[in-house]
């Protein structure tokens, strides 16, 4: 007891006189010598506080990581902050010049999509099961998010009405947030047409994991994603299965390479070990079907290509960087038949005014147009036209259909 005592006084008088530096930088001497000797310093006392919050058993653990009550009854854990205070960078944030050589096309066909618009803070999505463990939605930078809080495994799964949704070829995507690069990270479970795991994908702030029955193979994460520069941030994941070939994107890198996998998934579950401290936490889930769209070197002949990969910001006409693998397909497409011409079609769903939605397909299909010219395209050989939500070509009543009536079309003029 007494040298746990004297461990807290030590940790507390190290943390007080760190906060005091950095509170003060006035204090701090500006020359290089002294600049080293403080740096050493708060290393060592950084050092000090890991080993005494071991030794005490999580004493000086943050009050923020507490779980909090809500009115229902349900557990909502609270919202995730940085290490400053200020919002973590959304992978939307990054030039779209880092994905300049991103070659992830999504498929063609949305067989789910949901990004907890319409669900309730701090209740169970609507179109998920919870098959093991718990999750919550939470409101996080001013997003509903999916937490997994409790389970060895939590397990959750999309709410599709076919059993076997899930065919060859097939493209997975989410966005993932770990705000702390120890977490455990985000799985992606392989189901077959019975409901038994065939094959995992783990992604974790180190490293890149496919288990199968018979196949496990890890990759590193590149360097510039990897450990620290994992956490506190967004990060767009990308998963493409194709005749038992699986490629698995971080980003703007691909990160593995599964040249024969040992699985023919039929659906899938997202899961890992949470808890209210380090939740698990993830959201945008696309599930498509399709994505062998890669028409570099072929003479082009179809009428159009349709398109679900250029995405934007919510009611924006930002384009995402994740959008660069369906643009450098389309560069190909065009340097590949340099006598065609296309014209931009912008399209959304039902969700809002019908003048708000044809201004917004009209700045997006404009956006687009001047995104290619950047990458080379002349300008003479596109035009766009935004036509809102007048041509769906799905249900707009089913939330995968509203997910396939947002879309750019580039048609041969």
């Amino acid at each position: 007891m007494k040298k746990t005592f004297l461990i807290g006084l030590l940790v507390c008088f190290t943390v007080s006189f760190v906060r005091a530096q950095v509170n003060n930088p006035g204090q701090v001497a500006n020359d290089a010598a002294t600049n080293q000797a403080n740096n050493d310093m708060n290393n060592a006392a950084d050092k000090g506080v890991n080993k005494a919050e071991q030794s005490i058993g999580g004493l000086f653990k943050k009050k923020n990581k507490s779980p909090k009550t809500e009115s229902s009854g349900s557990a909502k854990p609270a919202a995730v902050q940085t290490d400053n205070g200020s919002s973590p960078t959304s992978s939307s944030d990054q030039p779209l010049k880092l994905y300049a050589n991103y070659d992830f096309v999504p498929g063609d066909q949305i067989i789910f999509e949901d990004h907890f618009t319409g669900d309730r803070d701090a209740e169970f999505p609507t179109h998920w099961d919870l098959e093991k463990g718990q999750a919550i939605l939470n409101n996080f930078q001013g997003t509903e998010c999916f937490y997994l809080t409790d389970g060895n495994y939590c397990r959750v799964n999309p709410l599709v009405k076919s059993k076997s949704y899930i065919s060859n070829p097939f493209t997975v995507e989410y966005d993932l947030y770990n705000p702390n690069n120890g977490a455990y990270g985000l799985m992606l479970f392989f189901k077959d047409a019975d409901g038994n795991d065939v094959a995992s994908i783990q992604v974790s702030p180190a490293e890149v994991n496919y288990a199968g029955t018979e196949k496990n193979l890890d990759a590193n994460l590149p360097e510039a994603i990897q450990n620290d520069n994992f956490k506190d941030r967004w990060h767009h994941v990308a998963i493409a299965y194709n005749n038992r070939q699986v490629k698995v994107y971080v980003d703007q890198f691909r990160v593995l390479y599964v040249p024969n996998a040992d699985a023919l998934p039929a659906t899938v579950d997202f899961g890992g070990i949470g808890d209210q401290s380090n939740p698990i936490i993830f959201k945008n889930v696309r599930i498509a079907a399709g994505g062998s769209m890669n028409m570099a070197g072929q003479k082009f002949t179809d009428a159009k290509i349709v398109t679900h990969g250029i995405n934007f910001d919510v009611d924006k006409a930002t384009i995402k960087p994740e959008s660069m693998g369906t643009l450098n397909m389309i560069v190909q497409v065009m340097k590949d038949n340099p006598d065609i011409k296309f014209d931009i079609e912008g399209h959304t769903d039902n969700s809002g005014a019908p003048a708000h939605n044809l201004t917004l397909s009209q700045q997006r299909a404009d956006a687009v147009k001047s995104q290619l010219v950047s990458m080379g395209i002349s300008e003479s050989r596109l035009t766009t036209k935004g036509f809102g939500d007048t041509k769906p070509i799905s249900d707009n009543n089913t939330p995968e259909g509203k997910a396939n009536n947002r879309r750019v079309e580039f048609v041969k003029s």
